[in-house]
């Protein structure tokens, strides 16, 4: 049997192409909710390319590192930012959309070091 999918949505900062697809005044929960999910969309993906620049910068040891602090970040997200219930999984995308962009803004703060003073490999498998 297919699970139903709720998603919970708290106040949103939405970007500019938010906006641009009518995101600035949403006027039901499902606007919110395509809002929301534009959002995750386009931050996940960002995270994504991040993730995979940072990886060609780093020696084995600090691939170890880094994937093991996005194993544990990933798993603290979701645990965080979603919850499943008899009715279905239930996601905060607010939540899960403030998380990715912490993370994507660890990730560039660990790209930079890398490039200018060299890779610390204690700080990749930070959260």
């Amino acid at each position: 049997m297919m699970k139903k999918i709720g998603l919970s949505i708290l106040l949103l900062s939405m970007t500019a192409g938010a906006y641009a697809a009518g995101c600035a005044t949403p006027k039901s929960a499902f606007d919110q909710v395509y809002c929301a999910g534009t959002l995750f969309a386009q931050v996940d993906h960002d995270l994504n390319v991040e993730y995979g620049n940072l990886r060609k910068s780093l020696k084995p040891s600090g691939l170890t590192a880094l994937k093991q602090g996005q194993l544990a970040w990933l798993k603290d997200r979701n645990d965080q930012c979603s919850e499943e219930k008899p009715s279905g999984y239930f996601v905060n995308l607010d939540c899960a959309n403030t998380m990715t962009q912490d993370r994507l803004v660890f990730l560039k703060a660990r790209a930079r070091e890398c490039a200018s003073t060299g890779c610390v490999e204690s700080k990749l498998g930070g959260r």
